[in-house]
């Protein structure tokens, strides 16, 4: 027999709620398991929540602070959102159809919540402004990149584009500015291992096998600077920056690579030139071939 679905509330202005699974505890009750697995949470803030309804579980019904804090019971709340300062760039909803969102994202928008980034998040925005609680991104990219991402809008038909990346059926071009060098052997094929750095949020290149793979080629040359072309045929996190700054050509603006600037310093005058250009794929449900190009540019190379 197969199992029943998990009813999960959903979002609130674009926000999906959180989840617990109840785990043995010293507690009897779902409130005392709450306070145990959460210290930080004040325990007046989650007798409110169970008061007020606002914790359900898989079976979609409302949780109680005196239920029994059984074992394995799945419960979905929404953690309080400080108020988040609003990021002044816009996404453009290039193409929605029933099964297939893709979106032309600014620079410092998130993806998805991470961290202090919740409501300002290009999921949650769509979610919200198209009402489509089953969205969900088949790929990412950086907050620090602009251009294209695709968004399954219903769960139903989800595996089957995000199949297209798994068997790099896409084609993805990226465009990005960074320093010219001459003396390397252009077009360059570039194929490394890329793993964890020595800080959490930066990536490097590493000895191993090969799992990061990008064709570079200049489109553009304005004195000691150029406009590239990227190709990536493998998606490792941060790829195509470890990729550049690996040649001694890190991209322009770039917080990350080679030098990490603080959380939180970002600079609208200075975005990261680093743009997801184009998509070219064949839809796994129609046939049809699909194509999009971002509508964003980066600078001007004669403003250099």
């Amino acid at each position: 027999m197969q199992a029943p679905a998990h009813q999960v509330s959903p979002a609130r202005q674009g926000v999906r709620p959180s989840c617990v699974v109840v785990q043995a505890h010293s507690g009897a009750t779902l409130l005392e398991f709450l306070c145990q697995r959460f210290t930080a949470v004040p325990a007046a803030t989650w007798q409110a929540r169970l008061e007020a309804g606002d914790i359900t579980d898989a079976q979609g019904l409302t949780a109680r602070a005196t239920d029994a804090a059984t074992p394995g019971r799945r419960l979905y709340y929404f953690r309080d959102v400080p108020d988040e300062t609003p990021i002044p760039f816009t996404e453009t909803v290039l193409w929605h159809d029933a099964h297939l969102l893709v979106v032309d994202k600014p620079h410092f928008l998130p993806v998805v919540p991470s961290g202090k980034h919740v409501r300002e998040t290009l999921l949650a925005r769509l979610q919200h402004r198209l009402a489509l609680p089953e969205l969900s991104p088949i790929h990412r990219i950086d907050k620090d990149t602009a251009g294209l991402v695709m968004f399954s809008v219903q769960a139903a038909s989800r595996n089957a584009y995000q199949a297209l990346f798994r068997d790099r059926l896409v084609q993805k071009t990226y465009e990005c500015i960074a320093p010219w060098n001459p003396d390397l052997p252009w077009p360059l094929h570039r194929e490394s291992r890329i793993g964890d750095a020595e800080h959490f949020m930066q990536q490097a290149e590493v000895p191993g096998a090969v799992n990061a793979i990008t064709d570079i080629a200049p489109l553009e040359v304005h004195g000691a600077w150029a406009r590239y072309q990227l190709r990536p045929l493998t998606g490792q996190r941060h790829q195509l920056r470890v990729h550049m700054h690996a040649l001694g050509l890190p991209l322009l603006h770039d917080g990350i690579y080679p030098v990490l600037t603080p959380e939180g310093a970002n600079d609208y005058r200075r975005p990261l030139q680093l743009l997801a250009r184009s998509l070219a794929f064949t839809d796994p449900l129609s046939g049809a071939h699909r194509s999009f190009e971002s509508q964003r540019t980066l600078l001007a190379m004669e403003n250099f």
